[in-house]
């Protein structure tokens, strides 16, 4: 079964996201001063086609009875700085973040963090799971366990981590490790926002369900206060 599961993990990231996921450099327009006035970079992610999740696996410890599952939000997406600028290199203390298992289904479905993060898995569901990944950037195993138990696992390596249930196939979810703090996740209506931007040209990066899907090219101008960039993804 792993080796099925590990070709479901095949993950096809664009060399753009990699690279905003492990490049240290800085683009030379991004050189300003600490002085200088921050903007925002805004807009909206509009998805014309959202996939179809896979059904469920029948679970044998459910058969004749209904099993909840609920399915994942496949809608949201992260949007991200390709190259950042330096002061995103700047040390910060390591938070913890949630991926939470209830109704057979991860939540959220992508988790963008920051290099040094440590993530939970509780168990909020009526059975056991078996959260793993096979992925380069973190590879683990967290076994069996039970509803009201949490496992944790910390991420030291920028990088993308597909995340499964080794129990119920039709779980599955992403975990984006950055090394810098310029991205952040749409909301319900596909808005984001990216706060505190120098002035400087960058290239905004659009990743859902698996892939880059698109990207612009900004300038944030001295003394502007916001940047406005749309995506619109078929």
């Amino acid at each position: 079964m792993r080796s099925r599961l590990a070709l479901r993990s095949f993950c096809r990231v664009a060399p753009g996201l990699l690279l905003a996921l492990t490049r240290p450099g800085t683009p030379a327009s991004a050189q300003t001063p600490t002085a200088t006035p921050l903007s925002v970079i805004r807009g909206r992610v509009e998805l014309r086609h959202v996939a179809h999740p896979p059904a469920p696996r029948t679970d044998v410890a459910q058969l004749g009875m209904p099993a909840p599952h609920a399915h994942a939000d496949r809608t949201r997406s992260v949007v991200y700085l390709e190259v950042a600028p330096q002061a995103a290199f700047e040390p910060v203390e390591h938070p913890r973040a949630v991926l939470d298992q209830r109704d057979q289904t991860f939540v959220p479905y992508v988790l963008p963090i920051t290099v040094g993060t440590t993530v939970e898995f509780p168990n909020n569901d009526q059975t056991y799971h078996n959260v793993f990944s096979l992925s380069k950037t973190r590879r683990f195993d967290l076994g069996r366990y039970p509803r009201g138990e949490t496992k944790s696992v910390r991420f030291d390596q920028p990088g993308v981590v597909r995340v499964f249930c080794e129990i119920h196939s039709q779980m599955s979810a992403f975990i984006l490790v950055f090394a810098h703090r310029y991205y952040t996740l749409t909301d319900a209506e596909g808005r984001y926002q990216l706060p505190a931007v120098p002035p400087g040209t960058y290239t905004v990066m659009v990743w859902n369900d698996g892939e880059v899907r698109e990207r612009h090219s900004v300038r944030v101008v001295e003394g502007a206060r916001t940047e406005d960039v749309d995506f619109v993804i078929e």
